[in-house]
């Protein structure tokens, strides 16, 4: 995106209008439309149904009601404490590659199923029968599964309820935001097993948390309960546990109700800005948050196209029957 966005200072008007949604919508999964492809704008998207939709290891549950447009998706390997192998793996890879082209989903919330525990990490059991040739590619898939939920153009949110160790606290860290139960433990503990955290846990804990404080805990391998995690910004609600044991889980739901009323096209945006933002100097974050600025306003122009299929677009305005809007650019 930065490539795409570097020539934006030679642009002026609707062309630069024009270059920047097409940069934004390449990193946003989109497709900007062109000229008379104002459909092409809407994909197609999945009917949602109130069951959950259990796939062996992994629950998928589209919410309805007040709750529509929010997607669960809950760990439920309970004999393994939710480790992380090859199966789990896959399944989630497939159902976050759904996720991100559905444009009826509005935030996704990852969780659970298992009473006391998020994720215990990578299926250790697994992993010793595998040869030595096979454990660089499981752990590439992991790293890669985990960035594939980081990258998700909705919001997530952790809901952790019990236990997040190693590959299970990367998991976590990749989401936006983590909710958590006073009583979860948490920590990056490879180090006690003579290797690093390879799931992204070197590069999203310091992001985090700052660099001296995530250096502290992957070396000493120390466990933080939800108390210490929120005082360490590690997560960003900590709640008392409840008995049925899925207070973060409930938190994690009333906040992602709060984003349901938001502008979708601008959640999105605002998550590609802050993300790419992040990861470049002040200056070239400010281009880019202009050139998402665009991509908003060009979006939110075509979705009225669509409503408004007689009016008559003009420079500076719009001109229909009855009524007059304003848009600008073009």
């Amino acid at each position: 995106m930065a490539a795409a966005l570097g020539g934006l200072g030679l642009l002026h008007g609707r062309f630069r209008l024009a270059a920047a949604a097409a940069a934004t919508s390449s990193a946003l999964g989109t497709r900007t439309p062109v000229r008379g492809g104002a459909a092409a704008f809407l994909s197609a998207g999945r009917s949602y149904g109130s069951e959950a939709k259990e796939e062996e290891e992994l629950r998928v549950r589209y919410l309805d009601d007040e709750h529509k447009g929010i997607v669960v998706l809950g760990l439920n390997r309970s004999h393994a404490k939710n480790a992380l192998n090859k199966n789990l793996l896959k399944m989630m890879s497939k159902a976050v590659d759904a996720l991100k082209s559905d444009k009826k989903v509005r935030t996704v919330i990852f969780r659970s199923e298992v009473p006391g525990i998020f994720c215990a990490g990578a299926d250790l059991k697994e992993r010793a029968k595998m040869h030595s040739s096979e454990v660089g590619s499981f752990v590439s898939k992991a790293r890669a599964t985990i960035n594939e939920m980081a990258n998700l153009p909705v919001p997530t949110i952790a809901a952790i309820d019990g236990a997040a160790l190693g590959g299970g606290l990367e998991l976590a860290l990749a989401c936006d935001i983590r909710v958590a139960a006073s009583s979860a433990k948490m920590g990056l503990v490879e180090t006690k097993l003579a290797i690093i955290p390879g799931a992204g846990g070197t590069q999203r804990l310091p992001r985090t948390i700052g660099v001296s404080l995530a250096k502290e805990l992957i070396f000493s391998a120390r466990i933080v309960d939800g108390e210490e995690a929120k005082s360490i910004g590690l997560i960003s609600h900590v709640v008392e546990q409840n008995e049925a044991g899925d207070a973060a889980y409930r938190r994690a739901l009333a906040l992602a109700k709060e984003f349901l009323p938001q502008g979708p096209v601008a959640m999105r945006v605002a998550k590609l800005a802050i993300d790419q933002g992040m990861e470049v100097d002040l200056v070239t974050g400010l281009a880019i948050e202009e050139a998402c600025y665009a991509q908003e306003e060009y979006e939110r122009i075509v979705t009225c196209i669509i409503q408004y299929p007689c009016t008559i677009l003009v420079r500076g305005f719009t001109k229909s029957k009855g009524s007059q809007m304003y848009f600008g650019y073009f």
